[in-house]
């Protein structure tokens, strides 16, 4: 069995580290504020002094944080992974990040026998902790497949899309789709609610139809009782769809509903919303349709 080092322990990290705990691998862990790895040594984790720490007593290492500068410093910054990295060990990031870091980043461990697969993920809070991630991969075929036995501890859908940088890609794509369903769904509800319609009536109708979603039957109850405790945090959505519009501009593609979205999102962050869950895109709709 593979000794599995995890960099990273905020709320995703320190689920997806749980599972590969409870699933018997010989675990090390290190996470930038200290005291987050206490519960990951009840279940037999050995706790590192830093990120080289844990390459040093590991084949496969997961990373975990919030952006491509964290996962550039954990990697190649002082005391970093790369440091210690063994010949022929793997790096497995389940951040989201740029596409193009990514791939110089995979370019600067295989100089030194590493490999790296790019693995974001999709669901959440929820999905991390219930280990029913959406996985999408990018990197070497071989790679992958040794990826995969580790990854099926956190997620159900798991998918190779390509080289290095691909995985990334498509999360960005997913960000955008999502941006879009919660500011759809923030923006009928408002109108539902302003229309004197029962609102969670509407909910049960609408999710029998062409307009039922994940985000409509998960998150429009937040919409509608005004409250959003942490699901995925605005300001990391925020930062994804800075990713995805800086592809979008390289590519020459529009994005204007996400555009919009990156706008009200930047909003809230600016007036201290940043770390409640994204569905406080309604919290916005609602201002703007004087409901409150």
């Amino acid at each position: 069995m593979e000794r599995i080092g995890f960099v990273g322990l905020g709320t995703m990290g320190s689920a997806m580290a749980g599972h590969l705990a409870r699933a018997g691998y010989p675990l090390t862990v290190w996470n930038r504020t200290s005291g987050r790895g206490s519960a990951l040594a009840e279940l037999g984790a050995a706790v590192a002094a830093d990120p080289a720490a844990v390459a040093a007593a590991s084949d496969v290492v997961l990373i975990s944080v919030s952006d491509t500068p964290d996962v550039e410093a954990v990697l190649f910054g002082p005391r970093g992974i790369a440091e210690t990295a063994a010949s022929g060990s793997l790096v497995i990031d389940t951040s989201t990040i740029s596409p193009a870091a990514t791939r110089d980043f995979a370019t600067r461990l295989h100089s030194g026998g590493v490999t790296l697969v790019d693995a974001p993920v999709s669901g959440g809070s929820e999905g991390a902790n219930k280990a029913t991630l959406t996985i999408f991969l990018g990197g070497e075929p071989a790679a992958v497949e040794r990826a995969r036995p580790i990854l099926e501890h956190l997620g159900k859908t798991i998918t190779h899309f390509g080289p290095s940088g691909s995985g990334q890609a498509v999360k960005a794509v997913n960000q955008v789709m999502i941006a879009g369903v919660y500011l759809a769904v923030a923006e009928g509800l408002i109108l539902a609610m302003k229309a004197g319609l029962d609102p969670e009536q509407v909910v049960s109708a609408l999710g029998g139809g062409v307009a039922g979603s994940w985000i409509l039957a998960n998150r429009s109850a937040k919409m509608i009782a005004n409250e959003y405790p942490l699901g995925f945090r605005t300001s990391l959505h925020l930062k994804d769809l800075g990713i995805a519009l800086a592809m979008a501009r390289e590519l020459g593609v529009a994005l204007p509903v996400a555009a919009l979205t990156a706008q009200l999102e930047n909003s809230l962050v600016a007036r201290g919303y940043g770390d409640e869950d994204m569905s406080n895109l309604a919290r916005v709709i609602r201002e703007l349709s004087a409901l409150d």
